[in-house]
């Protein structure tokens, strides 16, 4: 059979045409639950990288915003500051991300910090932040710095940090200190307590109130991000 367009191979051992790539791909991102690309034919998963280098040009703009809808709000695809292909990130704790493309292109394995976007500079692995000038994890620098609020509608209720982390996910939340102490996370729906960062059923579970304080006491401030497992 005489194909029309070039075929590439997948990791996976198939081949498909750019055209028959974008489709499928595009198809399955119209699922909003799926954040993981495969093959139709022997269900392996492919990495974002190969995917993204070979979706056809012209469909680049509709494959990205369905790309980052489903998962670059869970923080596990970006966009390699190399070679601009996006890398999935495999370890949520560890901030150095390999990337194949630019390491085969350069000859030399090649790093990137999730965090800054640059080129990997020292030790890892390192959940913190890498040795590049100004690399820093916004989202915590908040979580240290940020007013206490009260509670109006929580008896006995003070100096609870006005900014947590989700326990479960690590999604940056603010309370407005209005109503109950129980919040929604926005990232995973867990619903927590905003005073113990405990899970409601736990926190409820204990004071049968959710106006009420919290038996085990106000949480302290943060000095980590807790990562989806």
């Amino acid at each position: 059979m005489e194909y029309s367009s070039k075929r590439a191979r997948m990791s996976c051992g198939h081949t498909v045409t750019p055209e028959s790539l974008t489709d499928w791909c595009n198809r399955q991102l119209d699922d909003e639950k799926k954040s993981q690309l495969g093959c139709g034919k022997c269900k392996a998963e492919w990495s974002f990288e190969e995917v993204s280098k070979l979706v056809m040009e012209k469909q680049g703009p509709v494959f990205d915003e369905k790309l980052f809808k489903n998962t670059f709000k869970q923080s596990q695809v970006k966009s390699c500051p190399g070679c601009k292909y996006y890398v999935q990130r495999k370890d949520n704790t560890n901030l150095s991300v390999h990337c194949l493309t630019c390491s085969a292109q350069k000859g030399k394995c090649y790093e990137f910090c999730w965090q800054c976007l640059r080129e990997w500079k020292g030790r890892r692995p390192r959940s913190d932040k890498c040795e590049n000038d100004g690399c820093t994890n916004e989202a915590l620098d908040v979580l240290r710095a940020c007013k206490f609020i009260e509670f109006k509608n929580v008896k006995g209720v003070t100096g609870v940090p006005s900014v947590r982390a989700c326990p479960t996910c690590g999604c940056v939340v603010e309370h407005s200190s209005e109503k109950c102490k129980n919040i929604v996370c926005p990232d995973c729906k867990v619903v927590f307590c905003f005073v113990c960062l405990k899970p409601m059923s736990e926190c409820s579970g204990k004071t049968k109130a959710y106006y009420g304080p919290c038996s085990d006491g106000v949480a302290p401030r943060q000095t980590s991000i807790p990562v989806r497992r």
